[in-house]
């Protein structure tokens, strides 16, 4: 029977989704690094981004692996959706900047940019470091309203929903604030 429960218990854990450990309702850290999109770089700065409308902010483990190539091509493909909506995709990584250079135009396909976080210092501040492994970011995407407020924020090592989740919280952010 106790055998049983564990089981049980395990596979109910399993299936839960993993949650960022910054919750809804805290406040973004800021972000001030170089980004590339579509090969060239540029500085980029999450105070300026939210001045546009509100940023879905990615944290993917490395630039080229099979699960985050997977995830930029949804990104890609989803990225005329977001901007639709007013929303800024920028994905974020500890490769270094000229890989990135590369993923953006490649992987990315030219639609959104990626940052490099080179020194792991803004997936410490999202908390968004992989337990496993601290020297990658875990796979975790937020919504980021233009105040500054997480509005969203989900983390699974599986690429399949960071979009569908991330585009719902923006369209309900949307909704909510009559600006689509």
């Amino acid at each position: 029977m106790r055998r049983s429960f564990v089981a049980a218990l395990t596979a109910t854990l399993v299936a839960l989704p993993l949650y960022a450990a910054l919750p809804d309702g805290a406040k973004a850290p800021d972000i001030n690094t170089v980004a590339s999109l579509a090969g060239k770089e540029f500085k980029f700065s999450l105070a300026n981004a939210l001045k546009k409308g509100p940023v879905v902010l990615y944290f993917y483990p490395a630039a080229f692996t099979p699960g985050c190539t997977v995830e930029a091509h949804q990104f890609a493909e989803a990225t005329p959706k977001f901007q639709k909506l007013g929303a800024t995709v920028i994905g974020v990584s500890h490769d270094p900047i000229d890989k990135l250079d590369r993923f953006s135009v490649s992987e990315c396909r030219n639609q959104f940019a990626v940052a490099s976080d080179a020194d792991g210092s803004i997936m410490k501040a999202y908390d968004s470091v992989l337990p496993s492994h601290p020297e990658y970011a875990n796979r975790t995407s937020y919504v980021i309203a233009p105040t500054g407020e997480i509005i969203y924020s989900y983390t699974a090592m599986e690429p399949d929903k960071h979009v569908e989740n991330t585009m719902a919280a923006v369209k309900k952010w949307q909704d909510e604030h009559n600006k689509s």
